[in-house]
């Protein structure tokens, strides 16, 4: 019963993320991005699924980014380590951290490597939409779901 609770979870993490991701386009792909799915990034903190869940999320997304297969291995590789990382934050507040930090990095990386893009711009750009995503709308959501974690992720 308990990996068939793990495999529901992370399945339907993984299609609220790509979802939402799709329905959001153009604001969830492109150098100047707020991915709305990111605020997902908390789950992490109440559930090891959710770091299956947001990866598989990000992979079926970004078929649909136009970043191709380097944007699908790549970006849903920094999504996988980032709700690994996230998963192992030892304090409430810095969950958001590794979500912010991987895709600024990586998804900087992509975008420079497949539009020539400027890197540290379009890292800056990256960083400051998943700041608004795990920030401004990620924390408040895993506030939220803290009330109610022991009903929603047993």
């Amino acid at each position: 019963m308990k990996n068939v609770r793990f495999m529901v979870q992370a399945a339907l993490i993984a299609a609220v993320y790509a979802t939402l991701t799709v329905a959001f386009a153009p604001l969830s792909y492109g150098q100047i991005q707020v991915r709305f799915a990111e605020a997902l990034t908390v789950l992490p903190f109440f559930t090891p699924a959710a770091i299956p869940g947001l990866a598989v999320g990000c992979l079926i997304a970004n078929m649909f980014g136009g970043g191709g297969v380097i944007d699908m291995v790549f970006g849903s590789l920094a999504t996988l380590a980032a709700a690994y990382l996230s998963y192992k934050m030892p304090k409430k507040w810095l969950v958001p951290i590794p979500p912010i930090v991987a895709n600024g990095i990586v998804v900087g990386f992509i975008l420079n490597y497949l539009y020539d893009l400027p890197l540290l711009i379009t890292m800056g750009w990256v960083a400051l939409g998943e700041l608004i995503a795990c920030y401004a709308i990620g924390y408040p959501l895993m506030l939220a779901l803290e009330k109610y974690k022991d009903k929603i992720f047993r």
